[in-house]
């Protein structure tokens, strides 16, 4: 049987709360600006001249 990491379980304890939300804002933060630019490059795609 396992020797349980009463000292790692703390450090789960501890920083979870602290890292979950810092994860989702910065998943939140990215895919918006992936979402910002793929729709300022079909703006542009669709807006600029088109060369014949």
């Amino acid at each position: 049987m396992k020797k349980v990491k009463l000292n790692m379980i703390l450090h789960w304890v501890v920083f979870f709360p602290i890292i979950l939300p810092l994860c989702m804002v910065f998943g939140a933060v990215q895919g918006a600006l992936q979402m910002a630019e793929r729709v300022i490059n079909q703006f542009l795609s669709d807006v600029a001249p088109s060369v014949k």
